[in-house]
């Protein structure tokens, strides 16, 4: 009769709440910085603001200091989205089903494709602000209105496009191994065709996706419950 092995099974149920505590922490992380980092680079000025308005706004040292600061916050939210994508990989791949290699390589391209098209984003929408920082250089309001709406219309357009296919992948995954309850697979289901299909360049969509993730990683902490080393 073969004993059980009490340090085997502590050992094996630590290897399997790490990655969905990493992934829960990142996630909150990303969200949260991204969210934080998105409000300060999106307070410049609307491409109806008169010329007067956009030269006093970049010609202001603390209104444009706050745009840089969101500037250098955004890498930081983009570190922790590489770090939540892959410990939520890890944590689907520890699933009670054997996963689909498609869906998961579209999980992790789409991943990697929202993040450098926020990074481009955020370039866009605050390189005047970070060149008026550091060389003074004259206010060109043409140009000052033309660079955000580029920025915005790469993040709504295109990285919450990529945000959908990392939805639609994750909640399919998760449904598949078992990590994710139905009911938020339904609800990703429909954040997922939400952000593919609006036809929109409201702020209000790119708040979207942190937020399904902020419920996302308040799920995956609900589920350390059942991963405890003593039940694994």
């Amino acid at each position: 009769m073969i004993e059980a092995n009490p340090s085997g099974t502590a050992a094996a149920g630590a290897a399997a709440r790490r990655p969905v505590l990493v992934a829960a922490i990142a996630g909150a992380a990303h969200a949260l910085l991204f969210l934080f980092a998105y409000w300060l680079v999106s307070s410049t000025p609307g491409a109806d603001a008169s010329d007067q308005e956009i030269v006093s706004f970049y010609e202001s040292g603390d209104q444009r200091r706050l745009i840089v600061v969101g500037l250098y916050v955004m890498p930081f939210a983009g570190i922790a989205f590489l770090w939540f994508s892959i410990a939520m990989r890890s944590a689907i791949r520890a699933g009670r089903e054997r996963q689909s290699e498609l869906l998961a390589g579209m999980q992790v391209a789409s991943g990697i494709l929202y993040v450098a098209l926020f990074f481009v984003a955020a370039a866009a929408i605050s390189v005047m602000a970070a060149t008026m920082e550091m060389v003074h250089a004259k206010v060109d309001p043409v140009v000052v209105r033309s660079l955000p709406m580029y920025g915005r219309a790469l993040l709504v357009v295109f990285a919450m496009r990529m945000a959908a296919i990392f939805v639609f992948t994750t909640s399919r995954l998760g449904k598949v191994t078992g990590v994710l309850p139905f009911w938020f697979v339904l609800l990703g289901f429909g954040v997922g065709l939400f952000l593919l299909l609006s036809a929109t360049f409201s702020r209000a969509l790119v708040l979207v996706f942190p937020i399904w993730l902020l419920v996302l990683c308040g799920v995956l902490l609900l589920r350390l419950r059942r991963l405890s080393p003593a039940a694994a």
